[in-house]
């Protein structure tokens, strides 16, 4: 199985919402909790980037066999907690195969769809895999190949990584992830993606 070690973006204030999404109930228990046991499920190791709220969600975190790096320019915006959580990757391991990007706040997307994407990976291809929703919207989750580790370790700014997908559109790869991959951003949508999946 290659090393494709998953990288968990939750470091932003979550200020649609109101409250820090990692800390939502979700299944009885706080989202953040539930986005790693689907994330570990996959069998790659899982690195946690926490900013706002991080004195509160990281003790949740402890002796869940994560890694956790906390950025301390998360305000600056999410290619900054990428940027930081390659890094962090990139010191830890002697060798991985590529990076398979996430967020805290797409709860539906599950540990068979990212087991999907890391399917598709293919050694030496120099692969970017991009997921679609229903809607035509392509991101995370998103698989980089180790060819791009520098470019994205050196990502600034709000747009995440792409211009580094818009750069190399002959190496990008689509996996449809259809309504799996719906933002979770405010309070509404919250409340009804709890009764779409029948929780109390």
């Amino acid at each position: 199985m290659p090393n494709i070690p998953i990288l968990l973006l939750a470091a932003g204030s979550s200020s649609r919402m109101g409250t820090s999404k990692a800390l939502l109930v979700w299944n009885q228990e706080p989202l953040i909790l539930s986005r790693i046991q689907a994330l570990k499920a996959t069998g790659q190791n899982v690195y946690v980037v926490l900013g706002a709220s991080s004195n509160t969600i990281a003790p949740i975190l402890k002796n869940r066999e994560v890694s956790i790096c906390t950025n301390p320019q998360w305000e600056e915006g999410m290619s900054t907690s990428i940027a930081f959580g390659v890094k962090s990757i990139r010191s830890q391991e002697q060798w991985i195969d590529g990076i398979l990007i996430t967020t805290i706040d797409q709860p539906l997307v599950d540990t068979s769809y990212l087991n999907a994407i890391l399917a598709l990976y293919q050694k030496g291809q120099q692969q970017i895999i991009v997921s679609e929703s229903d809607k035509g919207w392509r991101g995370v989750p998103a698989l980089f190949d180790r060819h791009y580790l520098e470019a994205l370790s050196q990502l600034k700014g709000d747009t995440g990584a792409k211009e580094i997908v818009q750069t190399h559109p002959q190496k990008v790869g689509v996996i449809s992830g259809g309504e799996k991959l719906v933002d979770m951003d405010t309070p509404e949508m919250y409340e009804l993606l709890k009764k779409l999946t029948r929780q109390l």
